[in-house]
């Protein structure tokens, strides 16, 4: 039989079902779509994890502090005070990897301008902070070294902060605000940002000179966080380890013993968030998989259901010289076209 005339044998055998074609290609279709979008979900929370990440640095190193384990239980506050300067500068002399570093310190305060305010954490540091959170200045410049050193009562402004205490729209630059009950000049504001999946404000930061808010505001000796920028995304493996030894010899804690500390980039959070989610778009897929394979068992019922309801079509067929493969093509043409 010629192919022509097998598909318009087909498609005349279709039309005369036309409920039953249309509910049998609906399954296919709800299977199809369901694995299609699936995949897409997955790929594009990916990317959209990528993102978020690079918008952060994707070679930033962080150690914090960690709290005193007491039978699995994360107590005291001893350990939130060991971090000091110094290790701050062992880090900057000696480990190769690391291009930059900061110390960190925060503060929270209500901060002030005219009527209005706007409850902030300030974060203080060094001037190399900028660029290892791959902040940009939108406005006016970051503060120096030497206001560093002086510890300057200066600071910098990021966006959701600034249209809290200027809704008028005025330029920040060069206007005085209060933190707590220190003055402070603004210097500088921060390019914006925007937020990331979980709704972190990156925009909501308040950045001054680590040595004003470590003397002025909170009169301490140490610091909460230390943050450096590895050399490349790719080194930022090596830039863990090296910090991590340096910090053990610093603490002077063996290699075996509980440090009191935690060293993490944010390569390897991005590696775990995308093995995460290739895990849950793989379940996701198979779970959409299963619609798929249910809609061909579906196809595979209703050509059982036609072939026993057809039977006096067959013979009739088959006493005017059908073959049997020109019978087993027909069918396998509908089922075909159904999917």
């Amino acid at each position: 039989m010629k192919i022509k005339n097998l598909i318009k044998i087909v498609w005349n055998a279709l039309l005369l079902n036309k409920k039953r074609a249309i509910l049998t290609m609906l399954g296919i279709i709800i299977g199809i779509s369901s694995v299609v979008l699936m995949v897409s979900l997955g790929q594009s929370s990916t990317v959209i994890i990528s993102n978020q990440f690079s918008g952060l640095g994707t070679n930033l190193i962080m150690v914090s502090n960690v709290r005193k384990d007491v039978m699995g239980v994360m107590v005291g506050t001893e350990n939130m005070k060991n971090m000091k300067l110094k290790d701050v500068e062992a880090i900057r002399k000696r480990a190769h990897h690391i291009t930059k570093v900061t110390p960190c310190v925060t503060a929270m305060e209500q901060l002030v301008c005219g009527s209005h305010n706007y409850p902030g954490v300030m974060m203080g540091a060094n001037v190399d902070y900028l660029d290892i959170s791959n902040s940009k200045i939108d406005k006016g410049r970051a503060f120096t070294i030497q206001e560093e050193e002086t510890a300057a009562k200066v600071c910098i402004l990021g966006q959701t902060v600034i249209k809290s205490l200027f809704p008028n729209g005025e330029n920040p630059v060069g206007k005085e605000v209060r933190f707590g009950k220190m003055p402070m000049i603004v210097i500088g504001t921060i390019a914006e940002k925007g937020k990331n999946m979980t709704g972190d404000d990156y925009d909501d930061v308040i950045i001054a000179p680590y040595t004003t808010v470590q003397k002025r505001l909170l009169n301490i000796d140490y610091i909460h966080m230390i943050m450096a920028s590895a050399t490349t995304e790719e080194a930022s493996e090596e830039a863990v380890k090296e910090t991590q030894s340096i910090m053990l010899q610093m603490h002077k804690i063996k290699s075996d013993g509980d440090p009191d500390f935690e060293v993490a980039s944010l390569t390897q959070m991005l590696n775990m968030m995308s093995t995460i989610m290739a895990v849950l778009s793989a379940f996701l897929v198979a779970i959409a998989a299963i619609s798929l394979i249910v809609g061909g068992i579906g196809i595979m019922n209703i050509m059982y259901v036609t072939v026993t309801e057809r039977t006096r079509e067959i013979g009739l067929r088959r006493s005017l010289g059908a073959k049997n493969k020109d019978i087993l093509r027909q069918f396998l043409f509908e089922s075909a076209i159904l999917s």
